[in-house]
C-alpha cells in the first residue's frame, strides 16, 4: 500500500507519497522516478517520503512551503523523531539512492554523499500535518508498470524531439541553399560581370 498526500500550498498541488512499511519502501526504492526527491529523518527510523517534482523543477528549486510540508510529514511518521524537537531531515534525488544485496529491507545508502541535503526541523507543526492528512489517500499501484509507462513516454518525447530537430536542420539547409543560389544569381547581374556588344565608339554614323 502507498499513501498519497497533496501539498496544496502550490497550484497545482505537489504530490507527496510514502510506503506503509519497509516492504513497500523496497518497492518505492526500486521503481522510483528520476524526478522523485527522497526524504528521511537523519539517524532515526522513519517513513521514506517522496516528493515528485514537476517538469523543470530541481531539488534546488523546491518551493519552500512544499519543502516544509515534506519534512513535517517525515517527522510525523518517525516514532522517535516525532517525539523530539530539533531533528534533521536528509533529502536527495531518488537516483542517488544506493541499494546493495546485504542491506535490510528499507535500508539505503548514497552514491554521492555530497548530493545529500539536510534541513533542521525544530518542532512538529500540527496545522501542517492535519492539512496534509485531510488529503490522504491509499492505493495499491503497480509501481513497475507506472515506471515503465513513464519511461516509454520519455522515449516517445525524445524521438519526437529528434524528429523535430531533423526537420529544423532540413529547413535550415534548404534556406541556406536558396540563399546561396540567390547570391550567385545576384552576382551574375552585377554590371562588372556582364558582357556588352559595344566597341567603345559612340558614333551613330555608318560608312
Amino acid at each position: 500500500m502507498v499513501f498519497y498526500f497533496k501539498s496544496n500550498v502550490v497550484d497545482p498541488p505537489a504530490v507527496l507519497y510514502m510506503g506503509r512499511d519497509k516492504h513497500e519502501n523496497e518497492e518505492l526504492i526500486k521503481w522510483g522516478f528520476p524526478e522523485d526527491v527522497w526524504f528521511h529523518v537523519h539517524n532515526y527510523s522513519s517513513a521514506h517520503v517522496y516528493l515528485r517534482l514537476e517538469k523543470g523543477q530541481t531539488i534546488d528549486t523546491i518551493p519552500p512551503d512544499v519543502l516544509t510540508d515534506a519534512v513535517q510529514l517525515v517527522k510525523a511518521n518517525s516514532i522517535q523523531g516525532n517525539k523530539i524537537n530539533n531533528i534533521d531531515v536528509v533529502y536527495t534525488m531518488w537516483e542517488n539512492l544506493k541499494k546493495t544485496p546485504d542491506m535490510e529491507p528499507g535500508q539505503v545508502a548514497y552514491h554521492n554523499e555530497k548530493a545529500v541535503k539536510m534541513i533542521r526541523v525544530e518542532r512538529r507543526k500540527n496545522e501542517i500535518i492535519n492539512r496534509l492528512n485531510r488529503t490522504k489517500t491509499e492505493d495499491y499501484p503497480d509501481l513497475r508498470a507506472q515506471r515503465e509507462k513513464r519511461d516509454a513516454q520519455e522515449r516517445a518525447e525524445q524521438k519526437a524531439k529528434l524528429r523535430a530537430e531533423k526537420e529544423r536542420e532540413k529547413e535550415l539547409e534548404k534556406k541556406r541553399k536558396e540563399e546561396e543560389e540567390l547570391r550567385s544569381y545576384t552576382a551574375l547581374l552585377k554590371s562588372e560581370n556582364m558582357t556588352t556588344n559595344q566597341d567603345g565608339n559612340d558614333s551613330d554614323d555608318f560608312w
